[in-house]
């Protein structure tokens, strides 16, 4: 079970956008549990049964709730690790309860009040992300209303703001802004939904600048995230969603290494 802690070690939460054929799950799993093993820190494996939210509606969208939770709980059974899933309607909650050990909340519906209260009744801890419009007080509102539905274990996370049209923008101070908000949550920061460009590929897929990745996980580390969300696929170019911004998974380690690097040093600084 994860518990939102901070402080002693961050968390990270990676794996691929949606549920996909066994082949690929079983890639990913084996990497972040090997990692987590070596790092000693907690890893979590995220993949949603369904994407309801894709920009085209011939975009895949998953394998649905029944066989997304198996292959989700033969995850956890085979590799030992915690599993997220994204909920989508409060009909979906009872039954991703009994299989994950993470409820999350998606961006577009971290206002949806039934939705929310069902999540908080879960007993399930609940990750709810920042809506792309919100500013970080905003999310006031999401997390009364997870606690009020019973939640006592809540993160909520960073993952960009809309900035003209079809981009987005991280505001580090946000972190730090949205850990006041709501009563010292657990903040976490998204590094791949943040370099999305929505909308602007493709067939109405969601484009974005992988690129910038690094940048921007390294920024969070150093301003105080609690952890880390990172979409990861080994051959990005085939992933059923957000190809242009899931990271490699042969550079994973690599990449959160240096990111640990940063979020230490920063602590040991300010212990000093």
């Amino acid at each position: 079970m994860i518990q939102w802690t901070f402080g002693v070690t961050p968390l990270l939460i990676a794996g691929p956008c949606v549920v996909e054929p066994p082949a690929v799950m079983d890639r990913v799993a084996n990497t972040l549990a090997a990692l987590a093993a070596r790092w000693s820190i907690p890893v979590c494996f995220k993949a949603s049964f369904d994407k309801a939210n894709r920009a085209s509606a011939l975009g895949p969208r998953g394998p649905g709730l029944e066989e997304g939770l198996r292959a989700l709980e033969r995850v956890r059974r085979e590799f030992g690790l915690p599993v997220l899933t994204d909920v989508h309607e409060p009909g979906q909650v009872a039954a991703a309860a009994e299989v994950v050990d993470v409820l999350q909340i998606p961006a577009f519906l971290s206002r949806q009040t039934d939705l929310l209260l069902a999540a908080g009744a879960s007993g399930r801890p609940v990750n709810v992300k920042k809506g792309q419009w919100m500013a970080a007080e905003g999310l006031v509102g999401a997390v009364e209303k997870l606690r009020l539905g019973g939640a006592t274990d809540l993160a909520v996370t960073e993952r960009g703001t809309f900035f003209g049209y079809g981009d987005l923008v991280v505001d580090m101070r946000n972190l730090e802004r949205m850990r006041a908000a709501t009563g010292g949550a657990t903040v976490l920061f998204d590094a791949t939904h943040s370099v999305q460009r929505p909308g602007t590929a493709l067939e109405g897929a969601s484009g974005g600048d992988r690129a910038a990745i690094p940048a921007l996980l390294f920024a969070a580390a150093a301003a105080g995230a609690d952890g880390f969300f990172i979409e990861t696929h080994p051959d990005p170019s085939m992933a059923l969603s957000d190809r242009a911004t899931q990271w490699p998974l042969d550079q994973l380690e690599s990449l959160v290494t240096r990111a640990l690097g940063v979020w230490r040093a920063t602590r040991e600084q300010s212990d000093a």
